[in-house]
């Protein structure tokens, strides 16, 4: 069964533009209800949480329309981290999870990702008999079957008291001078107040959410404004989370970035010396680094690489019993704590690393050499298909005889926006540029 409606993270687009309308948000609330409570089924319970857009309001009414038309009981959580939701679907016993985020992406867009009731993103499978409800004719509840709705005011307390318990035991934060940059989104407020509860003296920036300005020249996609921070005030460490806080990029002392292949590098080393890394396996996508898989060669640890999607690396971790992993653009995920990525958690691992150690932060993020990696995107209209285009295969294939034996070559479509992704890794910088440039203007001339 196929899936058109879902990308590689639930269905994503621009705010009132098909898919993100409140008309399809009812349907799919509709569908998702009818799919978790079949007809005739008993009470059943989803929770809704949202990061800080201004569509947010409009989506999470859609839904919950559609959710309680079939029956299901709503709990509201407001704004929280995606995480959040993973954590609070199987801690409140729910059947369903919804967050309605775009993640990294601009304000105009947005987003809707569903949990099961194990707090774990839905299958492929699952996504795609969704759809296939939604294609027909959802039959509503009986009248006296329609469900409520209920805000729940303590959620985001609860995720926070939980985060604070993936934390060692005993330790402490005092003397480390932190800066969090949450992007003007979901953990505007979780993400500083455990910080601060753990004893850091906390910088926060991008904590003032208007509904336009997340993501919006802050986060983990723009880390100068907290670079900037870090240098002003001194700090030790600066860690940056995305809109949805499922995503992080540490800042060491010099306001110089570290992604998540740096991160997973770190954790890998230090749970295997502690003898927590599974089977001696780190799990990441194609995107990682080589020279992440060089770094755990080096010390006798497996990568295994999956398809670009932190849901590919969780589906992957749980097929293979491994409980860490990630993307290079920060998702970490550590199963034994989480059952998605989680930048603050992620975050706090970092911390818990400087302040067991008493090492720098420019000392922790640095654990490999990287090889030289050029990402380029490409835009592209709806409809078009610039990769089938026999003068975009031509030079592919030339591109891909170029850096045989030299480096690696990954060319795919962006699975949340309309965009073609060319990287390559080589030692040769100029064969780099040379390699990446041409595809990217082969492209274009297609799109």
């Amino acid at each position: 069964m196929t899936r058109k409606l879902f990308g590689t993270d639930g269905v994503r687009g621009t705010a009132n533009t098909y898919p993100m309308t409140a008309e399809m948000a009812l349907r799919l609330g509709a569908a998702a209800g009818r799919y978790f409570r079949p007809v005739g089924g008993g009470a059943h319970r989803v929770v809704i949480g949202k990061d800080t857009r201004l569509s947010g309001y409009m989506l999470e009414n859609a839904l919950t329309a559609g959710l309680t038309s079939t029956g299901m009981n709503v709990l509201l959580l407001g704004p929280v981290p995606t995480p959040a939701v993973g954590f609070l679907t199987k801690s409140m016993r729910a059947d369903l999870g919804v967050m309605i985020s775009a993640s990294h992406n601009p304000h105009e867009d947005n987003g809707i990702k569903f949990f099961g009731p194990d707090g774990f993103k839905l299958s492929d499978e699952a996504e795609a008999e969704i759809e296939a409800i939604l294609e027909g004719q959802i039959q509503p509840a009986q009248p006296g079957n329609i469900g409520r709705a209920k805000r729940i005011e303590d959620g985001r307390g609860r995720y926070q008291e939980y985060c604070k318990t993936t934390f060692p035991a005993g330790l402490r934060l005092d003397g480390l001078k932190v800066v969090i940059d949450c992007a003007n989104g979901a953990a505007y407020r979780a993400a500083p107040e455990v910080l601060w509860e753990l004893g850091a003296e906390v910088i926060p920036i991008g904590v003032h959410p208007n509904g336009k300005n997340i993501n919006l020249r802050c986060g983990s996609t723009h880390t100068a404004t907290a670079a900037e921070a870090v240098r002003t005030h001194g700090a030790d460490v600066g860690i940056c989370l995305d809109g949805d806080a499922d995503r992080v990029i540490i800042l060491d002392e010099t306001g110089t970035a570290a992604d998540g292949d740096q991160l997973m590098a770190l954790f890998a080393a230090r749970w295997a010396d502690e003898g927590r890394l599974r089977d001696g396996t780190l799990v990441a996508t194609v995107m990682s680094n080589l020279g992440l898989e060089r770094f755990l060669a080096g010390r006798g640890l497996r990568l295994e690489r999956t398809p670009v999607g932190d849901r590919y690396v969780v589906e992957a971790m749980r097929r293979g019993g491994w409980n860490l992993g990630g993307e290079q653009s920060g998702h970490i995920v550590m199963t034994d704590y989480a059952t998605t990525g989680d930048g603050l958690l992620a975050g706090l691992q970092f911390l818990a690393a400087m302040a067991q150690t008493g090492r720098r932060a420019s000392d922790l993020a640095r654990s490999f050499q990287t090889v030289p990696q050029l990402l380029k995107n490409v835009r592209y209209a709806a409809g078009q298909e610039p990769l089938k285009a026999p003068a975009v295969e031509a030079v592919i294939r030339a591109a891909e005889g170029r850096l045989t034996g030299a480096g690696r070559l990954l060319i795919r479509k962006s699975g949340t926006e309309p965009l073609i992704r060319v990287m390559a890794e080589c030692e040769d910088e100029a064969l780099l540029h040379e390699v990446v440039d041409g595809i990217v203007a082969a492209v274009e001339d297609a799109a």
